[in-house]
């Protein structure tokens, strides 16, 4: 069954169940005064009667005076970062409950995101249809989209959603205001990942952690760098999906020197990259702050640099990919 929480002036409702064993939960917030009940949605998707129902109630409820009026306040979707826990992602909720936003939740299981993902097992592409399906069962789908994704985990995920809203007629008409990328992308950095992973096995029986560790590292090491010229024929990196990607609207990368796991210098590749497709690009390094912990360093400096981004998005009503110039 869903679970039921309140945060501030905003109510988060758990609506997916197990879509499969390896998927987790999104959490769904909502501005306004109705709680939405929690339901139980089957593995066959998120369109039950019931999560219908509720994203009908939670559609009528007041809009934030922020925005004027409901179509105009945006949504937006948190893709967390590998291992990350929801009680960790909630925290980046209260930058946008604050500015009256719907939001919803999403961390990819940790096994997905190092394990099947990374080597050629497109595993993510469901969840990513799903978290787009969820914007039509709540009637939002004609808002401004902020897209806030952390880590390669959350990138990974990203990937496949740009690929629906490019090639997918349901989705193109989605009016993605920008996207802000917290501590990513980064590419075939082996010991960032051997870290990431071990930070996210924790406690797990020492045996165990050392011989997942150790095939993680051989097959990252045989597949995606010395056999990635043939691999990516098959399956290219999210690093290199995202060098090509044709999207154009604002991006604003949050990023620091002080990161173990992802490279700045990847990321700063990144930005180089698609300035040269014409992207408006914003670049913050904190210098000092570690791996997606800039808003624990700098909690103030990173929510402002997050709600003055998406006013400024959302100000310069974005328009379908459609209408985009190519």
């Amino acid at each position: 069954m869903g679970a039921e929480q309140t945060t501030g002036q905003a109510h988060c409702v758990t609506v997916g169940g197990r879509w499969r064993q390896a998927v987790a939960r999104p959490r769904v917030c909502c501005p306004g005064s109705g709680v939405l009940p929690g339901r139980k949605v089957t593995e066959r998707g998120l369109r039950s009667r019931p999560l219908a129902a509720a994203a009908r109630e939670a559609a009528t409820s007041d809009s934030s005076p922020e925005w004027g009026n409901k179509n105009n306040q945006p949504v937006v979707i948190l893709l967390g970062w590998g291992g990350c826990h929801d009680k960790h992602l909630a925290k980046y909720s209260t930058i946008y409950h604050q500015k009256g936003c719907t939001i919803i939740r999403y961390t990819a299981p940790w096994k997905t995101v190092f394990f099947t993902e990374p080597f050629g097992i497109r595993s993510l592409q469901s969840p990513a249809r799903k978290l787009l399906e969820l914007l039509f069962d709540y009637n939002i789908e004609k808002n401004p989209l902020l897209f806030h994704v952390f880590s390669n985990g959350g990138v990974m995920l990203y990937r496949y959603i740009l690929e629906l809203i490019h090639t997918e007629r349901q989705f193109s008409s989605l009016k993605v205001a920008g996207t802000i990328f917290d501590s990513a992308p980064g590419r075939r950095n082996v010991i960032g990942s051997l870290r990431a992973l071990a930070a996210v096995l924790g406690s797990t029986n020492v045996l165990l952690k050392y011989c997942l560790l150790m095939v993680f590292a051989i097959l990252v090491l045989v597949l995606r760098i010395l056999l990635y010229p043939v691999t990516r024929l098959f399956h290219e990196s999210h690093y290199d999906a995202l060098l090509k990607e044709t999207s154009r609207w604002p991006e604003l990368y949050l990023y620091s020197k002080g990161d173990r796991i992802i490279l700045a210098s990847d990321i700063e590749h990144m930005i180089e990259a698609r300035r040269q497709h014409n992207v408006a690009v914003r670049a913050v390094d904190f210098a000092d702050s570690a791996h997606v912990s800039h808003l624990r360093a700098y909690p103030t400096y990173y929510s402002s640099l997050c709600t003055s981004f998406m006013c400024d998005c959302v100000g310069n009503s974005p328009v379908s990919p459609r209408q985009r110039p190519a």
